[in-house]
């Protein structure tokens, strides 16, 4: 049995209670980038993975998560520039738990996408 353990470690009740409203607000009103790199995704539509949108792990909810590959890849949108030491600790916490970790630009799913879906291909390659 795969062990599931980091996909879901124990956080407070009340702190997943918090999180939920989160992620159903990302879900009905995603960013730009997000709504075109999950249209590209959705369904098994690359390399015939299967792409979860919007998913809670611990206390964060990450753009996309790949449980096969345990592989999150999160859109960097401009607001995150101001957020750098944050997005580089929470992605160095998911990483020691062993998740691997894809950033993306929005600029780039917008006007490099074919450079973004070659490089998200190429990480299901390094599994």
């Amino acid at each position: 049995m795969k062990d599931k353990s980091f996909d879901r470690w124990e956080i407070s009740k009340e702190l997943r209670q918090n999180t939920i409203p989160v992620v159903k607000e990302f879900h009905k009103q995603p960013t730009k980038s997000v709504a075109i790199l999950w249209d590209a995704l959705c369904g098994k539509k690359l390399a015939g993975i299967k792409f979860r949108r919007q998913q809670p792990i611990g206390p964060f909810a990450v753009d996309f998560y790949v449980p096969s590959h345990r592989l999150i890849i999160e859109v960097d949108e401009p607001i995150h520039a101001n957020q750098a030491d944050a997005v580089r600790g929470r992605k160095d916490l998911l990483e020691s738990l062993g998740f691997r970790f894809i950033r993306v630009n929005a600029y780039d799913v917008k006007y490099n996408f074919d450079q973004v879906l070659s490089a998200l291909r190429s990480a299901f390659a390094m599994k």
